[in-house]
């Protein structure tokens, strides 16, 4: 099974910013820069790689599995689970179609300092029920 190579998502304690509507003074949390750059480059590598493995996105309702194996920048302490919302909304509508179907497997943290990045299978539910 070929993976889907990403940047590491930033944690969702890194990810956003607070708007200010100038009308009505209304506050939201909209992405940064970094956060929108990151959704960005990882809907243009999963795009790449549909096509190079020829996954079709499953119909509405379709559970997906994502395992996931971190590559740390440093031994520096980081969470897993705060960076599964921005990678889970980036990959919405490009490997599933919604990510309330989508369930997450974390399998695995490492440290590569030379090539930090997360690594994806990307399975059907009842292909993993069937191994």
């Amino acid at each position: 099974m070929q993976r889907l190579v990403l940047p590491l998502p930033p944690s969702v304690n890194h990810a956003y910013r607070t708007y200010v509507h100038p009308k009505t003074g209304q506050r939201m949390r909209v992405l940064n820069g970094e956060a929108q750059k990151f959704r960005r480059d990882a809907a243009y590598l999963a795009l790449r790689w549909r096509q190079e493995t020829g996954w079709t996105m499953p119909q509405p309702g379709t559970k997906v599995v994502l395992r996931l194996w971190y590559f740390w920048p440093s031994s520096r302490r980081m969470d897993t689970h705060n960076r599964e919302k921005v990678l889970l909304d980036a990959l919405e509508g490009i490997l599933y179609p919604e990510d309330r179907w989508v369930l997450v497997q974390e399998m695995d943290f490492v440290v590569d300092r030379s090539n930090p990045r997360l690594e994806i299978e990307v399975l059907l539910h009842k292909e993993l029920s069937a191994m």
